[in-house]
């Protein structure tokens, strides 16, 4: 009959054999060749089916089996009686690696706490190993007094340095041309002159006496302003023409 394993593979061809003996509950040192032999290479095949690299060790113990298989089937002398059973070789084999299987999972326990263990470290191993990791240009075995205030200096000078370097902020102008000439406009409708100087007395900023300067210019190039210089031409009036100027109340 065919059959299908749904296991994960066999880590050797030993493991297959035991499986088979423990399946069909049969006696180790009493192996039906014949039917152990048959379901090998089954299983063979159906690894080949499953695209499955065939490994040598089953190759080599495949091979064994078809041999104690056929010496088996060949007639046997009748005075040969303590000839050996052709099947003690891979009984043999088999209750060898059964024996140690039985221990493997001892020792996997006894691996796992093994794990768990810290190793026993070694204080000069461990420090070259934090200097090599932290690239420390000093032997920490020998650090005395001087070597620790230099190490202070240095960071001290990193952390100054940090804290002072320069920041360059890019701040827009709150003012435009074109504002300050509304502004300007908006003035010259209410009051008949502004001063230049008053302008700078509201805002003393420097920015905002730039953008007012540059608005009068433009405003004076649109013929929307005259000015009027003061005497010792530290000062002038700006103010609307006729037609910029608001209409008198009655």
């Amino acid at each position: 009959m065919n059959f299908e394993i749904k296991l994960p593979l066999f880590e050797g061809p030993f493991d297959l054999l035991l499986f088979f003996i423990e399946r069909d509950e049969l006696n180790i040192y009493d192996i039906p060749i014949a039917r152990i032999t048959d379901d090998f290479l089954a299983y063979l095949h159906q690894m080949e089916v499953m695209n499955i690299e065939v490994a040598s060790d089953f190759i080599v113990v495949a091979a064994t089996l078809m041999k104690i298989k056929v010496k088996m089937l060949l007639p046997k002398p009748i005075v040969a009686h303590n000839e050996d059973d052709p099947r003690n070789e891979i009984v043999n084999a088999l209750l060898e690696y059964q024996k140690y299987q039985s221990v493997l999972e001892e020792w996997g326990e006894l691996e796992a706490i093994e794990l768990k263990k810290e190793q026993r470290g070694s204080i000069d191993a461990d420090l070259k190993k934090v200097a090599q990791e932290y690239a420390l240009e000093l032997d920490l075995n020998r650090v005395d007094l001087f070597q620790l205030l230099r190490v202070y200096e240095k960071v001290i000078d990193r952390y100054v340095e940090k804290n002072n370097k320069v920041v360059h902020t890019i701040v827009p102008y709150p003012y435009s041309v074109a504002g300050q000439k509304d502004y300007l406009r908006q003035r010259l409708k209410t009051i008949q002159n502004i001063s230049f100087q008053a302008l700078i007395i509201e805002n003393p900023l420097k920015i905002s006496v730039i953008f007012n300067f540059l608005a009068i210019l433009e405003l004076l190039q649109l013929g929307e302003i005259t000015i009027a210089l003061e005497a010792g031409f530290n000062n002038f009036h700006i103010s609307a023409k006729e037609e910029m100027a608001e209409p008198a109340v009655s």
